[in-house]
């Protein structure tokens, strides 16, 4: 396991050294979401990990009067107009699948200091399993693709968080390591606050008076 290890910290400096240079000289693509601005009072998703697996996963209540049925075709709906691909739906069981691929950090994020996470790519999927007034989301297969001159590197949340937690880690890769992991937390809170407004039918686009 040390040699493997030793293996992946070095690839992933070599490929945030690329990441960094590319944000420095302004080598910026067009990106679909900006998680920087975190919207107020939105509570942070939590990451959970096993031996395993790196995941997202919370149950959220609703207001008791909030239907499985209507909980489905809001959720259904708010990932549509998010342009999220559906792999799975059946509103009997309860449970619709997602998956996307996003462009993540078009601003620069400034976090620890003066180095810069760049921008880059991430891919997951999200389970929503419903039921009469909660549902509970899990977002899993996390898959970060970080640009090189060599083209992306690919970087499961499961391996960054594996050299995030490891104590041979380099201070600065893990700081830049654990940058790019919550840009990407904050992209997902707002996903997920939103989801929750719209399931709970509070937010602007749902309401029918105009």
């Amino acid at each position: 396991m040390i040699a493997p290890m030793k293996t992946l910290i070095l690839s992933f400096t070599l490929a945030l050294i690329v990441v960094t240079a590319h944000a420095q000289e302004g080598k910026v693509r067009a990106y679909e979401v900006d998680p920087n601005a975190k919207p107020k009072q939105v509570e942070t998703v939590k990451l959970q990990a096993d031996s395993n697996d790196a995941y997202y996963q919370k149950v959220v209540k609703l207001d008791s009067t909030i239907t499985l049925s209507s909980i489905y075709v809001r959720a259904l709906q708010f990932m549509a107009a998010k342009n999220f691909q559906q792999n799975y739906g059946y509103e009997e069981e309860g449970k619709l699948i997602f998956t996307t691929t996003q462009d993540l950090n078009v601003n620069q994020s400034y976090i620890n200091g003066d180095d810069a996470i760049g921008p880059y790519t991430i891919q997951f999927a999200i389970i929503l399993d419903m039921k009469n007034g909660r549902y509970r989301y899990t977002i899993h297969n996390v898959v970060f693709y970080i640009p090189t001159d060599n083209g992306n590197r690919r970087m499961s949340l499961y391996d960054l968080n594996q050299l995030i937690t490891n104590k041979d880690t380099k201070r600065g890769v893990k700081n830049a390591m654990s940058d790019m992991v919550r840009s990407f937390e904050r992209y997902l809170s707002t996903l997920t606050h939103e989801l929750y407004l719209e399931v709970e039918n509070k937010s602007a686009t749902s309401d029918s008076k105009f």
